[in-house]
């Protein structure tokens, strides 16, 4: 293996203490729902709700691609992206992040906000679009006490052109479809037609027994508090005044 590809497996477990993760070395044995790769879709029952309502979400998305060149790369607000992404092609638009919430971007999109403040565990949510042709390398999340979730909102055709490998499964998303995986398994993704792909990118709680639920909360609000975090938050939070102001001028 490369030394470029062992970063990227590494990546951002740097910034994790070495006392959560040995709290996350046990959390696969003691998961509710297992330690695989892949979840089923109903996994988590509020799902069930975002696809009855997927529509409606992708209203406002639909919105807000109107200023899709605005939208900030997901290594304009986390640095550390960068070992993934240095181009225009990952492009975000947050309501959550580690707890941190995003307040104006919230408001754009009040359905998409009340659907998700009925989710409980949320900790991340955002809209996750890849460009045409892009390519996220192999990488592996940095904790394992969330679970990935993604809801199709703009697929494009032929599904099968994009996807994502999970532990070497490979899965295509579908509109108003659920997709449920574990993060820290090596993944990738890909795009490979003309038109943008986004889903709606969720981390919840991974479900475990008490009192690793209680010391997975906390570990949390350890990482919530940290540089890699806040520096995000403030970052972005620069960004959505400048986003505010050019939509006044639009």
């Amino acid at each position: 293996m490369s030394d470029f590809s062992s970063r990227l497996l590494q990546f951002p477990r740097k910034k994790i203490s070495s006392a959560i993760i040995r709290l996350e070395e046990g959390m696969g044995k003691r998961s509710l729902i297992g330690d695989t790769p892949f979840f089923p879709e109903d996994t988590f029952p509020w799902a069930a709700t975002l696809e009855a309502n997927w529509k409606e979400i992708r209203s406002e998305l639909d919105q807000l691609l109107a200023y899709r060149e605005e939208l900030p790369n997901f290594q304009d607000i986390s640095v550390e992206q960068r070992a993934l992404t240095d181009d225009n092609d990952w492009k975000t638009y947050f309501f959550a992040g580690y707890g941190l919430t995003f307040a104006q971007n919230r408001d754009r999109c009040p359905r998409t906000v009340e659907l998700l403040d009925g989710i409980d565990g949320l900790t991340t949510a955002f809209f996750s679009i890849l460009a045409p042709g892009k390519h996220i390398p192999p990488h592996r999340g940095p904790y394992k006490g969330v679970i990935r979730y993604h809801l199709g909102l703009k697929i494009p055709a032929p599904e099968t052109s994009c996807g994502i490998s999970v532990d070497e499964q490979t899965a295509h998303w579908q509109e108003g479809r659920s997709m449920v995986f574990d993060d820290t398994y090596v993944h990738e993704a890909w795009n490979d037609t003309d038109q943008d792909r986004v889903v709606l990118f969720l981390d919840i709680l991974r479900p475990l027994p008490f009192p690793y639920a209680l010391l997975n909360r906390l570990a949390l609000k350890y990482i919530a508090r940290s540089s890699f975090v806040r520096g995000a938050k403030d970052k972005h939070d620069a960004w959505e005044k400048r986003f505010e102001e050019l939509r006044r001028v639009g």
